[in-house]
């Protein structure tokens, strides 16, 4: 099974709205291993060893130095110990009127396109354009961190060199493949484009939407919406099944003995209020229901994350694909939630 939860855990919408407020301090001083030179130039070995030609490794890797604002960054990420907050904030915020008003005007602008894509990877249009207003507010920001100083910096810091690493490799890659050095910019953690996705992901699944022989996730509405149908495809999406449906709940409802066991092990407590899975039929009986369209026989897991009288929902299988691209709910939901209203 490929792992795929390193592109969204670093870079949870509530967490780096939290980051941007935090000040920066020059890096404070470590013992590293090795000096940054020194480290460049291993990583340079590798990327011979890998195939990558030595005027992409010389043009990228020349002349970089440390970003102290990325390790600020990446160290600084909150802990998710103790009880997560409301979700209905959140949702404020991502499912406004503003970010469902150009998504709709996107998604009308690309009503020619948007069916091709539905009917190649089986991913509603809808869902493809609330990711991206998601993550990019439909491409108006992508990023200005100089992605290889960036990966270079968090690899040679150390912590979590195998993965950073990795994804400057890539980075070099995509030099190779052909995307211009200029396209090298994105957020501090190394996801670049529409979809931000890590180097890495985009060379596995960036997708050619117009046919003209290229992946241009920066600039291409049908190459951006074409790769995130690809990464949802390649995730398990279940074509013809709604992420979930929002339900009422009954006054003879009780929760107890439907927690879920399920555990994440690369989100942790991603599924805490999550109740285990069964199908329509059976939380019909428990008291409930379904407020819009689906199968009885469709598994699903009752979801109230704000607590009694609040908003719950019955999420499918594919929900869990939305927290492969970010595993959080409150991203899971918001995205879910902004899907239906695009598409109203």
């Amino acid at each position: 099974m490929r792992r795929r939860f390193p592109l969204r855990l670093l870079r949870q919408g509530l967490i780096c709205t939290l980051l941007a407020a935090i000040p920066l301090p020059a890096i404070q001083a470590q013992s590293y291993s090795q000096s940054f030179d020194s480290y460049l130039q291993s990583v340079g070995d590798r990327a011979r060893r890998e195939g990558v030609s030595e005027a992409t490794i010389s043009r990228v890797l020349s002349g970089l130095t440390p970003n102290p604002r990325v390790v600020e960054l990446d160290s600084a990420q909150p802990s998710r110990s103790g009880t997560p907050p409301a979700t209905a904030p959140y949702i404020a915020t991502h499912v406004d009127s503003a970010r469902i008003s150009r998504g709709r005007d996107r998604y009308s602008r690309d009503t020619g396109l948007i069916p091709q894509i539905e009917r190649r990877y089986g991913v509603p249009g809808s869902i493809l354009m609330a990711i991206w207003g998601h993550e990019t507010n439909y491409g108006s920001y992508t990023g200005d961190f100089d992605l290889p100083r960036s990966l270079a910096t968090l690899a040679w810091e150390g912590r979590r060199r195998a993965l950073f690493e990795g994804e400057l490799i890539a980075l070099l890659k995509m030099v190779d493949r052909g995307v211009p050095t200029y396209r090298l910019k994105g957020s501090w953690a190394g996801a670049l484009g529409n979809p931000q996705f890590l180097p890495s992901v985009y060379l596995r699944l960036a997708a050619d939407g117009d046919g003209n022989g290229t992946s241009d996730i920066w600039s291409s509405d049908a190459d951006t919406l074409a790769s995130i149908a690809n990464y949802f495809r390649d995730a398990g999406w279940r074509p013809g099944q709604p992420w979930g449906v929002r339900a009422t709940v009954s006054s003879s409802f009780a929760s107890a003995g439907t927690a879920t066991r399920l555990a994440a092990p690369s989100c942790d407590r991603v599924f805490a209020r999550h109740a285990r899975w069964m199908t329509v039929a059976e939380w019909k009986r428990l008291g409930v229901a379904p407020l819009s369209s689906i199968g009885d026989n469709v598994l699903t897991s009752f979801f109230q994350p704000d607590g009694p009288g609040t908003p719950a929902y019955l999420l499918t299988g594919n929900y869990r694909v939305i927290l492969q691209y970010n595993c959080s709910n409150y991203y899971a939901l918001s995205v879910g939630l902004l899907a239906d209203e695009i598409a109203r």
